[in-house]
């Protein structure tokens, strides 16, 4: 999947350096709902079970071919979501120096689509931490809907105390 500017793509055991240079950045996992990543191993790992599989994907940007995120979509992660029956969660964040450049939002656009085009999945949940505007922005820009619903999530990074917004698209 691609754009002119980024590309998704399966992550590499070689993409722990860069996926650690990021995820150990404590506003990045604590915006996402985890901790901050403690070495190049903990990355390692990280890309060797959570990242490893096929709905999750490393954001590249085509000129530099760089890391700069994650996307990706699947069951809960023992999140607090209210999910429909069948009905995946959608996650993805991006390094702190690409925030606030619509990285984000470009990769969510392109992952709806592929979704659309090669699943029959009725519909998708996510959600933001309240105080984490931007990516709620994100998602309304990709047609998410704001469920009226708040949840907290005991299981999340900081997230027993903080406000789950919930949001919902109907793509079929």
């Amino acid at each position: 999947m691609e754009t002119d500017r980024i590309l998704l793509r399966h992550w590499h055991e070689s993409d722990a350096d860069v996926l650690y240079e990021y995820a150990s950045e404590p506003e990045v996992g604590e915006r996402a709902g985890w901790p901050p990543h403690k070495s190049r191993e903990e990355s390692l790992e990280i890309i060797r079970t959570v990242f490893h599989n096929p709905t999750t994907w490393a954001i590249v940007l085509k000129e530099t071919g760089k890391v700069v995120g994650a996307i990706g979509y699947g069951p809960s992660c023992d999140c607090s979501l209210p999910c429909r029956e069948g009905e995946p969660i959608v996650g993805y964040w991006v390094g702190k120096p690409y925030w606030g450049m619509g990285i984000c939002t470009e990769a969510l656009q392109i992952m709806i689509e592929h979704i659309r085009k090669t699943t029959k999945i009725p519909s998708l949940i996510s959600g933001h931490f309240a105080d984490n505007s931007a990516s709620g922005r994100v998602m309304e820009k990709c047609g998410f809907i704001a469920t009226g619903e708040t949840t907290f999530d005991k299981n999340l990074y900081g997230g027993a105390d903080r406000p789950i917004r919930v949001l919902r698209l109907d793509i079929r």
